[in-house]
């Protein structure tokens, strides 16, 4: 993560991750860099197995909730927002 906590993968994690992706829509395919394109199915697979594909996937999903819950995301949108205006 952005600022190197270790995080504990527990099953409820594992959970809470699939079930976002699982929102995701069917015909989504994400490249992660050397790893290779995966299928929604394949990401919740590789989350539900804790591999380091899934290790990775569940590291981006809990630093952007990190960004919502301390408001980054919002500043970084609002800040990108207001760099294309002046344009």
């Amino acid at each position: 993560m952005a600022d190197d906590k270790e995080i504990t993968i527990t099953e409820d994690l594992k959970d809470l991750v699939a079930a976002r992706l699982d929102l995701l829509s069917p015909d989504l395919a994400i490249s992660i860099g050397s790893s290779g394109t995966f299928t929604k199915a394949q990401l919740i697979e590789h989350v539900r197995q804790g591999d380091n594909v899934g290790r990775t996937i569940i590291e981006m999903e809990m630093e952007f909730l990190e960004s919502i819950k301390n408001g980054t995301l919002l500043r970084d949108i609002t800040s990108a927002q207001d760099d294309q205006s002046d344009n």
